[in-house]
């Protein structure tokens, strides 16, 4: 009784409007004021913003905030995948036959994740792994390869939560939310970065002027409050390290797993 409660209350508070709202009103100057509050709510690491709280003139602006350069190491492996992002690993694994098996109970179609691209057939036996962003976490979204970006898609959708609970009781919320996916290609292969929306992220945004060819760890893109990131890989292209697992916390720039390099 009370899963079917907060299922329905989440479908009533999932609309895209009202996370319009809210995204308003955290880049209005009355925001301002919450900065230093949602900062300690969090635990945020303020040392590693680039600037001071009182420097930050909306609370949107804040949470897209950069950090001071060196606060995070890019692995230097040209052969290394790193995590675009800081985040907590919901769910890894081999997809099978194009289905990610078992994320939170439930299982996703590679088919459905990019929106029936014609791409998504190189994905079909690759390597996925769910990247979660929590509001305590830094919410700019780098590259975890360098190379070139060769096509970008726009996929509309819900904005369900995308936390434990939205996971494990929300129907497919990954591949019903709202989408940016970010096609790059390396050396041998290509990687599929979906960034997905969530309760309350107003906008998902590249950061400008796009870029066609980036550097490992490039300023890629911001979430407008927490969401994740899914990372794809092509078939027989990625070896993931000995130790990544489902509840590992990764930082961006910490090295994933190895790329294929022939």
């Amino acid at each position: 009784m009370t899963n079917w409660l907060l299922r329905s209350m989440t479908e009533l508070s999932s609309r895209k409007w009202i996370s319009q709202i809210t995204g308003r009103f955290a880049q209005s100057p009355a925001s301002r004021r919450f900065i230093p509050r949602f900062a300690r709510m969090y635990g945020i690491a303020i040392e590693e913003a680039e600037k001071q709280l009182h420097d930050y003139s909306t609370l949107n602006e804040f949470f897209t905030r950069r950090l001071k350069p060196g606060a995070r190491v890019i692995d230097a492996d040209p052969a290394a995948l790193v995590s675009p992002v800081d985040a907590l690993i919901t769910g890894c694994g081999p997809i099978e036959q194009g289905t990610i098996l078992n994320v939170k109970g439930q299982d996703y179609t590679i088919e459905e994740l990019l929106n029936r691209s014609p791409r998504m057939e190189n994905y079909k036996n690759g390597y996925y792994m769910v990247l979660y962003l929590s509001p305590t976490d830094y919410h700019r979204i780098h590259t975890p390869i360098a190379g070139t970006i060769v096509e970008r898609e726009h996929v509309l959708g819900k904005v369900y939560p995308v936390n434990d609970f939205g996971l494990r009781h929300m129907r497919r919320v990954l591949s019903r939310n709202e989408r940016l996916i970010t096609y790059m290609r390396h050396a041998n292969a290509e990687t599929a970065i979906v960034k997905v929306g969530a309760m309350n992220v107003s906008s998902i945004k590249y950061v400008l002027p796009l870029q066609e060819r980036m550097d490992k760890g490039a300023d890629l893109a911001y979430f407008e409050f927490g969401s994740t990131v899914v990372l794809l890989t092509e078939d027989d292209s990625f070896i993931p390290r000995a130790d990544l697992k489902t509840g590992l916390k990764v930082r961006m720039g910490e090295k994933l797993g190895t790329l294929a390099t022939s």
